[in-house]
């Protein structure tokens, strides 16, 4: 179940204790992507300790993001503790590609045993290039993430004033969950008309009846962006009856 660490203790003690598997991994996000929650990782590092566990991160959506921009294990100060950590090259840092971070044992035994390796065919040095530029521009400052997390707040802010509901996010993440499914898509297709670009999120993605559109505010949007996508939202919100 979602971040219930009486859950994972359960399934954890079930899964050591049955003996059918000689290891046991939990795998988790670092951020969780439709509602913009971040991970208990301390608890569950804390019980995989306790298992014996293998520990996965996911920080697709935390690199670059979350710990000044170092991503979630450095966020809680756990990167001697985590196993593996892995994340995409699309999103915060805004080439192609993705990594994996771990020991040296580990990334050496993955460069000689994951298939996904051997046969794939290596990034362009161009990508490679523009990947190791982004990285050095998250190590020097902390400029542009300090601004997506304002941009992050502000929108947050703006859309909560007007009473759409924004579900309890921790990151810049900002999902307006209007709940029906038909509904949500309506929704974002009036935003897309108005020159307002957020997709609709539905069933199966997310549970029924929680349909919502997704935001994902940058650094490089600035006020007079946000206050103009606000006030599309109040206008569309108001049309479709989603808020008075």
């Amino acid at each position: 179940n979602h971040s219930d660490m009486e859950d994972l203790r359960k399934k954890a003690k079930e899964a050591t204790e049955s003996g059918q598997y000689n290891k046991v991994m939990v795998i988790t996000d670092g951020v969780f992507s439709m509602d913009g929650d971040i991970a208990k990782l301390p608890e569950i590092v804390e019980i995989a300790k306790e298992f014996d566990l293998i520990t996965y991160v996911d920080d697709a959506h935390g690199s670059g993001v979350t710990g000044k921009g170092k991503g979630t294990v450095k966020h809680f100060g756990l990167e001697k503790e985590i196993d593996f950590q892995i994340g995409t090259l699309s999103k915060a840092i805004g080439v192609v590609g993705g990594y994996v971070a771990g020991k040296k044992d580990l990334i050496d035994w993955l460069k000689v045993r994951s298939r996904p390796f051997l046969f794939s065919t290596a990034l362009p040095p161009g990508d490679v290039a523009a990947i190791t530029a982004a990285v050095q521009m998250i190590i020097d400052s902390t400029e542009l993430h300090d601004k997506l997390w304002e941009n992050g707040d502000y929108l947050k802010s703006g859309l909560s004033k007007l009473g759409f509901n924004i579900g309890d996010s921790e990151t810049p993440i900002t999902p307006c969950i209007i709940g029906d499914e038909k509904l949500t898509q309506q929704f974002s297709k009036r935003l897309f008309e108005e020159g307002v670009y957020a997709k609709s999120i539905v069933f199966p993605t997310v549970p029924k009846g929680t349909g919502r559109v997704r935001n994902m505010p940058t650094a490089a949007h600035t006020k007079e962006m946000l206050d103009e996508a606000i006030a599309t939202y109040e206008k569309v919100g108001k049309e479709l009856g989603v808020i008075k």
